[in-house]
């Protein structure tokens, strides 16, 4: 038993077990409270509300009527998906003893994270959603909109790729001198990392009381599932951009099928729910906003090293580079709340785009056939691109020795 305590929280978790869990829990929180599992519609009211901490009158701005700006990040259920995303993944975390501040040798990769996160936030929300709303929305939902989206992403992070892989990116090495009269220490370090997990594990189990207790059922149940979401990104170590950056470095697709098979399970729980609550599947518009948003998300991440998702366990982690990247996926997200009108970028991007959902047009079971047939063929593709593909260090072309 202690053995199975310990390797569910030192170890890692395979990829495809916390991707199929995430499908199935997506499903459910959108059974239960009519809302899905994103965080960048928070990003960009956070957004609103700092314009406002600072005097800026939004109310008039159509993209904030458009995501909506009623209350607080913390009386809102789709704050408490965000925040409780970052507190489950920050109590794994102290439970595995991880927790480690880690600040970049290179201070530019600052500056990149800064800048790769202002693209993808803007990108995002130019699209009407980040990953999550078209992954593990999107397509469980039958949205059209997501596979432009992920197509989208797809070239973006092949454009991405190309640039940090160039010198002026990359800049110079930065060594430092080792010090080998340094000896590792005879005393054991005392852990007190788990603990200070458990305590706020502890605070946070009170507050989802109070938010039942006290009648605001919804904030609990956003709090449990944010956990649980969080939980789930850190232990499977989970991120968008790996799984389509790993393919064009170095040919490994473990996290885009485990992505991809994620999105199946989901689909199929989320179709049982619209037939068994007679829900209405959730659906955003295809539109050219949504290809150039899915390609400035793609290209954001890479340059970023994260999506929102490996964003937020990393920075729990204590990789003090993901904060600018954060930071950089408010300011991005605010930055096309403005320019959505002001601009004309609802004009010239999106208002030519429409709704589209497979259920109306093939049926709910036809639906699903076609969804899992795309996800199947997507699924072929990444393992054949692994088999075929696997290049760099220690890899050659067929070399399925270190492949999962």
């Amino acid at each position: 038993m202690q053995g199975t305590i310990k390797k569910i929280f030192t170890h890692y978790w395979s990829p495809y077990i916390a991707m199929g869990l995430a499908g199935v829990l997506s499903a459910l929180y959108f059974g239960i409270t009519k809302t899905v599992w994103a965080v960048t519609g928070e990003f960009t009211r956070l957004g609103g509300h700092i314009l406002q901490l600072f005097g800026v009158d939004v109310s008039d701005w159509a993209y904030f009527k458009l995501v909506g700006m009623n209350g607080t990040t913390l009386t809102r259920t789709d704050g408490w998906i965000v925040w409780g995303m970052f507190i489950g993944a920050l109590v794994m975390i102290l439970f595995s003893n991880n927790f480690k501040i880690r600040i970049p040798k290179q201070k530019r990769r600052l500056v990149q994270g800064f800048a790769g996160g202002i693209i993808a936030g803007f990108g995002a929300r130019l699209a009407l959603g980040c990953n999550l709303a078209a992954f593990f929305t999107g397509v469980p939902q039958f949205s059209l909109h997501s596979w432009i989206f992920i197509a989208a992403t797809a070239i973006g992070t092949y454009l991405g790729v190309k640039v940090v892989n160039t010198a002026w990116w990359k800049g110079k090495p930065v060594l430092s001198k080792g010090n080998t009269a340094a000896s590792p220490s005879a005393v054991k370090k005392r852990v007190v990392q788990p603990y200070v997990g458990a305590g706020i594990a502890l605070a946070y189990a009170a507050l989802i009381v109070y938010f039942f207790a006290s009648g605001k059922t919804m904030l609990g149940t956003a709090a449990i599932f944010g956990a649980a979401f969080g939980i789930l990104i850190e232990r499977g170590q989970i991120c968008f951009t790996s799984a389509f950056r790993d393919l064009w470095i170095s040919g490994r697709a473990t996290m885009t099928k485990a992505i991809t098979a994620g999105m199946a399970i989901s689909s199929v729980a989320t179709l049982v729910i619209i037939l068994v609550y007679g829900l209405e599947p959730i659906t955003k518009i295809a539109a050219p906003s949504t290809l150039v948003g899915g390609i400035l998300f793609g290209l954001g991440i890479v340059l970023a090293g994260g999506c929102e998702t490996g964003m937020m366990y990393r920075l729990m982690e204590g990789q003090v580079v993901f904060l600018p990247v954060f930071i950089g996926n408010i300011i991005g997200a605010t930055a096309l709340a403005y320019a959505w009108d002001h601009l004309g970028v609802f004009n010239l991007l999106a208002k030519s785009g429409s709704k589209i959902n497979l259920i109306p047009l093939m049926g709910p079971y036809g639906a699903l056939f076609a969804t899992l047939a795309l996800l199947a063929a997507g699924f072929a593709v990444a393992a054949y691109w692994q088999k075929n593909y696997r290049f760099g260090t220690g890899f050659k072309k067929g070399d399925t020795t270190h492949v999962r």
